[in-house]
């Protein structure tokens, strides 16, 4: 008796589940986006904000506190022709010379004898950067009785060695010398750090064909170790450049009991008067916050065209 096969069943097949939609853009990466955005969060917030309020304020004339008041471009126009504002870009230029140059000779010098030390080279850095460390406004205090007249050390040596003392914080020029040895002491340490950096990023093996080649130490520093020490310095230079032309703690600390016209006067003939200072005497003295943000904006272009000017000297001596 012939047998039928049994009917077979097809194999049952699954259905692939449905395709998703690969994430694109920032939802993909959100998490990381959220774990950035405080830092972002707080630029705006603190940085890019009051910019741009600033900037919206430097053309309306407000006192803090009644209404805005349009006025164009006058706040600017007035600043082109202000007397007292050119008078305190002068005094900025001469205290960041009289700092900056002798602060990069000695800070690159010191830098060398860090780099030459055998023992002891922790504790020799550590020393010369806790200037930079401590509050200004101690320093300013600490230098204030250093040129003092009737009992400053400065006038005491000159006492010693037979020269009359010079009234230090009362005279143009002596309120001046003063503001940049204190910038100078300062920030000698913090660029020497800089600066042994750079030095120790120079081949050795420079050095030692030098030495087989007869080369002296002032030889090797002026063939080897300053060309070598380009980038850093137009680094130094242009930091220098910033922070000194923005600098105010210093002559308002130093020079706060020199005059009865204002905290922030800057001293007698308001010689110590930077830049600085003169913005927060139109703001907080004169509570005049509109002309107060147009002079902001003011020291803003003088420090870019004087960083400019650095970095272009810098950079024509490294191509020739």
């Amino acid at each position: 008796m012939a047998t039928v096969p049994a009917l077979e069943r097809p194999p049952v097949v699954l259905a692939d589940p449905p395709a998703t939609r690969p994430k694109k853009g920032w939802r993909k990466y959100w998490h990381l986006y959220a774990a950035i955005s405080p830092f972002y969060l707080l630029f705006l917030a603190f940085g890019l904000i009051p910019v741009g309020f600033s900037l919206y304020l430097s053309f309306h004339r407000w006192d803090g506190l009644g209404s805005m008041e349009w006025a164009g471009l006058s706040q600017y126009r007035y600043l082109v022709s202000d007397s007292d504002f050119w008078s305190s870009i002068g005094n900025t230029i001469i205290i960041w010379a009289l700092a900056t140059f002798p602060m990069i000779f000695l800070a690159m010098i010191t830098a060398v004898m860090l780099n030459a030390a055998v023992r002891f080279k922790n504790v020799y850095r550590f020393a010369y950067f806790l200037p930079n460390v401590t509050s200004v406004v101690a320093i300013a205090i600490v230098f204030g009785s250093v040129f003092s007249t009737n009992f400053g050390l400065v006038n005491a040596l000159l006492r010693a060695v037979g020269l009359d003392q010079v009234a230090w914080l009362n005279t143009p020029w002596g309120i001046k010398v003063a503001i940049a040895t204190l910038m100078t002491w300062q920030w000698v340490g913090y660029n020497a750090i800089i600066f042994l950096a750079g030095l120790q990023t120079v081949p050795s093996e420079l050095y030692e064909a030098a030495r087989v080649d007869g080369a002296g130490p002032v030889q090797t520093f002026f063939r080897i170790t300053l060309p070598m020490l380009r980038p850093t310095l137009l680094f130094v230079l242009v930091v220098s450049t910033v922070t000194g032309l923005q600098s105010f703690t210093e002559a308002q600390v130093l020079l706060q009991n020199t005059s009865n016209d204002s905290t922030f006067s800057g001293g007698p003939d308001h010689a110590g008067r930077t830049m600085v200072l003169y913005f927060f005497q139109q703001t907080f003295d004169n509570n005049d916050f509109g002309y107060g943000a147009a002079v902001a904006w003011g020291i803003f272009l003088v420090v870019v065209i004087f960083s400019i000017i650095n970095w272009r000297l810098v950079q024509r001596r490294d191509e020739d």
